[in-house]
């Protein structure tokens, strides 16, 4: 039964996807593999749409092959395709958190440079992130709030539903 992890870039996705399953699916690395380059330099190149694309794909390969725990982008919501796949899915599980703490957090994340927090400013990146909340809202089957939960509390939780 495959569990998708839902949320905006920072949530913790991969984090709480390390600590389920060491052997998760981590989309962006997947993804990363495959284009053989970052998705920043990726985003640069071919555009946003083209990822969207490749995205699209290695979801329905991942849904179709049963993987048990994936961590898609915190872009997955945005395509309608990828919306009608996930709606099919049992087990959606939207790790929510505010916004000033994301923020926080993919700022002093050096390691992690994202194009869309790199393109944008801060009220740009605030007006993508109020956008994609109702598409995770409405395409998950769980939420969990995780600010001021450990990783490990939170992959606690997923374990129990």
């Amino acid at each position: 039964m495959t569990k998708i992890l839902l949320g905006f870039m920072g949530a913790g996705k991969t984090t709480v996807g390390r600590i389920l399953d060491p052997n998760f699916h981590d989309m962006d690395e997947l993804i990363t593999d495959e284009i053989g380059m970052s998705i920043n330099d990726f985003f640069a190149v071919k555009g946003e749409d083209a990822f969207r694309k490749i995205e699209a794909e290695m979801l329905e390969n991942l849904l179709m092959n049963q993987a048990e725990i994936i961590s898609p982008g915190g872009g997955i919501v945005v395509n309608p395709h990828n919306r009608d796949l996930l709606e099919k899915n049992p087990y959606n599980i939207y790790l929510r958190v505010d916004f000033d703490t994301l923020y926080q957090r993919i700022e002093n994340d050096l390691a992690m440079q994202r194009p869309l927090f790199l393109n944008n400013t801060r009220e740009e990146f605030k007006k993508i992130f109020e956008a994609r909340l109702p598409l995770y809202e409405k395409i998950s089957t769980h939420i969990i709030d995780v600010a001021g939960k450990t990783p490990e509390e939170i992959a606690e939780m997923i374990r129990c539903l």
